[in-house]
């Protein structure tokens, strides 16, 4: 992807406070096990985003190509975003997700 700045970073999830490791094939930008992501880029990586808010998966699409995409709303500025799921995310509520869409 153009403009993408891999950041495969460890962090506290401000949502749920489980710590997130390390991805290891990609940059690491969600929690596995509640999904939720932090309101930080504007383009992948870049962390220059001012909002910080709470990135909360409200769907998730099936894409042929790249498999669930989670579709997130930001809890501050109302955003949409879309995000590749990874594979050691929480496939039960990846599921449940697929409900909301």
């Amino acid at each position: 992807m153009k403009n993408f700045t891999k950041r495969d970073e460890e962090f506290i999830c401000e949502n749920c406070g489980s710590k997130v490791g390390k991805l290891g094939y990609t940059s690491r930008d969600h929690c596995p096990k509640c999904l939720c992501s932090k309101h930080v880029d504007k383009l992948p990586g870049d962390r220059s985003e001012d909002c910080h808010g709470i990135l909360k998966p409200i769907s998730v699409e099936i894409n042929a190509k790249k498999g669930y995409v989670i579709i997130y709303k930001c809890d501050k500025c109302s955003e949409i975003r879309r995000n590749k799921a990874a594979d050691d995310d929480d496939k039960d509520l990846l599921i449940q997700l697929t409900a909301n869409h």
